[in-house]
């Protein structure tokens, strides 16, 4: 273990913090493939992931596990001895409904403490649970992924919080014999059971046996993950892949170990960055979650704000939008500035690249709060790594950067189209997806190493125990007519930089075309930067403003000055005025873009952009 160093050349120092920084060996193959393998072994860890639950239920009975928003001024807590009690009868309700994983637990609704309680019912049953996004439900107009969840998965319990929200997806999608839990409201024509009464369950006779009974290779939950296009996948998520990635987390993160953690959180629990890493690891380390029922957007992100007002963070877990829409109130508000930098160990993102404006503000405000530059941690990880794979240190973190496998974990580079293809092994790597075979054996080569569809590039080729960069998806790469190659990974974050901060993403169109274009994603608070009277939620009308097409032209065509041949030179833009579809698999819960997803459903809008004779809507700057 070391310490971060007290000053960096040109900078203010780095906050000290505990860090255990990866380093690997390294072995070259003839054929140009790179094995990357921790030079430190992976520490013990527990069979089942309750029973860390069980120690601080001992240890810590009274700690605030979970809180959660009620009323304007007080929190609802869930301490450790209330969450292992609750656990248990939940549980016992679950083994006398004699589910399995061929019958799991399906949570519709969001975060909360009532999701958790159930899903720790599920976990100390040894019964498989499975987060799905509330928007399959409450955005989704067709229900249509919701609809092949259930055939999928085959549930036997559908828990939601507000039965009377969530009634209409409820009555379309859950079979008559499939048994509907919530913590209040009706479902017209149906039975519902109350979370009330599943913890009233009396104690199970067996629930010591089957609690013991779970191993390694117990299925813990289900995470859904999408394709570039189709139906969701289930990844199986082990006992082993929970427990042994916390540990990775734990030693690698290493100050988690100086204090409990306290985290303000808003990130999806059905994704793997909320669910497994910041859910997991503050219950490993015996922390405090305070729920955040905000969101990186106008009219959420004041939520964010009014809680961290409150609550001093150890660490903070956001994608970088969520950064850039505090900025703001951090740059205005000294009593939030104290509270947010305070304790604050670190920062930490993923989803995306952090812009370089973000970050250097953010570096800037922790020097005026404290003196010192809080570290802003990133890595490399997907649901099928549990999530946590690669880390970077805090002294030479940028964006972009992954930094090297954790100890636990070994990396193959493969050479592929001229990139540096990444695969991954250990212990925190899924088994596979549920219910398709031959999607699970596509998914691993021949060495058992999982394909994460990324590639990397050296930070420096002369030295790769510099770590690696992030070079794109290989899936999202693709030819110009003319052959080229086009790397829309590395393209789309130095476009989206030389464009903030108006575009919060970027498509990047061109398959077998001449030249390659651009399906822009505008940043509504970043667009109010050039033109305050735009309307908070109206994309068209932003998309169609003149002093934001203006302000646009102008760094497009400072990006397109900076073009090195016909796979960087973009002259071909478009503001999208229409929302993603997260029933089309465009975008996420939690603002992720699927690059191949939006040109499949906007084939039209891709003709538009190459016409021969563009329309208004086209920016041309060639």
């Amino acid at each position: 273990m070391n310490e971060t160093p007290a000053q960096t050349p040109g900078a203010h120092p780095l906050r000290a913090i505990s860090f255990n920084d990866p380093a690997v060996t390294i072995e070259r193959r003839a054929d140009g493939t790179i094995y990357l393998r921790p030079k430190q072994p992976l520490a013990d860890y527990p069979r089942r992931i309750t029973d860390r639950l069980h120690h601080f239920a001992e240890t810590a009975p009274q700690r605030v596990f979970m809180a959660e928003r009620v009323g304007p001024t007080g929190w609802r807590e869930l301490t450790y001895a209330t969450l292992l009690t609750a656990s248990r009868h939940i549980a016992s309700a679950l083994l006398q409904r004699g589910l399995s994983p061929d019958r799991p637990v399906m949570i519709l609704s969001g975060n909360s403490i009532d999701h958790v309680l159930v899903a720790f019912g599920a976990l100390y049953a040894g019964v498989p649970f499975c987060p799905v996004s509330p928007a399959y439900s409450l955005v989704s107009r067709d229900y249509g992924k919701l609809s092949y969840l259930m055939k999928l998965l085959t549930p036997g319990l559908v828990f939601v919080d507000d039965a009377d929200k969530f009634a209409d997806a409820l009555t379309a999608n859950v079979p008559e014999g499939t048994e509907i839990a919530a913590s209040f409201g009706a479902v017209p024509g149906r039975t519902v059971t109350m979370l009330a009464d599943l913890i009233a369950t009396p104690l199970h006779p067996g629930l010591d046996a089957a609690h013991d009974q779970i191993g390694p290779e117990t299925i813990a939950k289900f995470l859904l993950t999408s394709g570039s296009t189709g139906n969701p996948k289930a990844v199986i998520n082990t006992q082993r892949m929970i427990c042994a990635n916390q540990v990775m987390i734990r030693e690698t993160l290493a100050f988690l170990k100086d204090e409990p953690p306290v985290i303000i959180d808003w990130l999806p629990w059905n994704h793997t960055f909320g669910g497994n890493h910041n859910v997991g690891l503050t219950l490993y380390n015996g922390g405090s979650m305070y729920l955040d029922k905000g969101k990186p957007v106008p009219g959420g992100i004041e939520e964010t704000v009014r809680n961290l007002r409150e609550i001093s963070p150890t660490v903070y877990f956001n994608v970088p939008k969520g950064y850039e829409s505090l900025l703001p109130y951090l740059r205005d508000d000294a009593a939030l500035r104290k509270t947010f930098f305070g304790r604050l160990h670190a920062m930490f993102f993923s989803g995306a690249a952090m812009a370089p404006h973000v970050w250097s503000e953010l570096d800037e405000l922790s020097v005026l709060e404290t003196g010192t530059r809080v570290p802003m941690l990133t890595g490399l990880g997907s649901t099928e790594t549990a999530p946590f794979f690669m880390s970077v240190n805090p002294r030479t973190s940028r964006s972009g950067h992954v930094g090297l496998p954790v100890a636990g974990n070994e990396a193959k580079l493969v050479p592929n189209n001229g990139k540096l293809e990444v695969r991954a092994k250990g212990p925190n790597v899924t088994p596979g997806y549920w219910r398709q075979p031959d999607v699970s054996a596509a998914a691993f080569d021949e060495e058992g190493f999982y394909r994460m569809g990324d590639a990397l590039k050296p930070a420096n080729p002369a030295d790769l125990d510099a770590g690696f960069d992030f070079d794109g998806r290989i899936a999202e790469d693709f030819k110009l007519a003319s052959g080229t190659w086009v790397s829309v990974g590395p393209l789309r974050a130095r476009f989206i930089a030389a464009c903030a901060p108006l575009a919060r993403d970027v498509v990047i169109a061109g398959i077998n075309r001449d030249e390659v274009a651009a399906i822009v994603v505008l940043d509504l608070d970043g667009c109010r930067l050039i033109n305050a009277t735009l309307p908070y939620d109206d994309l068209a009308a932003t998309a169609a403003d003149q002093l934001v097409r203006e302000a646009f032209r102008e760094r497009f065509l400072k990006f397109l000055a900076t073009a090195t041949g016909s796979s960087t030179r973009i002259t071909r833009a478009v503001l999208l005025g229409t929302p993603l579809l997260i029933d089309k698999g465009e975008v996420t819960d939690k603002g992720s873009i699927n690059q191949r997803a939006v040109l499949e459903n906007r084939k039209e809008l891709i003709e538009q952009l190459y016409a021969a004779t563009p329309s208004d809507e086209i920016i041309v700057v060639g």
